[in-house]
């Protein structure tokens, strides 16, 4: 097995709590609709909105035009929503800047949106070589090519690397790379399989 040398995270759902949930609630409620006819709403255009193939405003504008309402007046209703919904796992982001300072090269990959980038930005991580967003590459996981750009990013092999997901199709567009994987469910399951990858755990 070749040695591992970089661990690639996905964000909201394994280094923070999974943010729809939260999106959807406080979107919903600022466009005083029910939560379900805004997911449904939503999912027409979230595609295009986390590829950054349309912007914030004509994502708003087709949502909003498919409820037969007026779009929102905020300047960016879904960066609010995002500093809304923001729950860090404190425990994983202490793992990444751990391997980090073991010598590890460290990464995001996310399925985005420019506003939750602009707000990741705001929060001037630390313990991340490279960030890739969907939104700024114009493809998504599980395509195959958002995993190749993070690992040429890193400049690694997809053996060379580990990859987190909460998601399993995800997990799944990353084996398809060849990429090591582990399906995220809580810490300690995530550090013990990292050790059978021979990674070095100090916690």
């Amino acid at each position: 097995m070749p040695t591992i040398k970089g661990i690639i995270f996905d964000w909201g759902g394994v280094l923070i709590d999974d943010p729809a949930p939260s999106l959807i609630a406080f979107c919903s409620s600022a466009l005083d609709v029910s939560p379900n006819v805004f997911e449904k709403a939503y999912s027409l255009f979230s595609a295009e909105f986390q590829k950054g193939s349309i912007s914030e405003s004509q994502f708003w504008e087709k949502v909003c035009s498919s409820l037969n309402i007026p779009p929102p007046k905020s300047q960016s209703l879904w960066l609010e929503a995002f500093r809304e919904s923001d729950s860090p796992k404190k425990d994983v982001f202490a793992l990444a800047g751990s391997l980090r300072a073991n010598g590890y090269k460290t990464a995001i990959l996310s399925n985005t949106e420019i506003p939750a980038v602009e707000y990741f930005n705001e929060k001037e991580y630390g313990y991340f070589d490279v960030a890739v967003f969907s939104c700024s590459q114009g493809t998504m996981k599980p395509e195959r090519r958002i995993y190749e750009l993070t690992l040429e990013k890193l400049n690694l092999q997809p053996k060379e690397a580990v990859f987190i997901d909460d998601k399993p199709e995800y997990v799944e567009g990353a084996n398809k790379v060849g990429l090591n994987t582990i399906l995220f469910r809580n810490i300690e399951q995530v550090k013990n399989r990292l050790r059978t990858y021979s990674v070095r755990i100090d916690t």
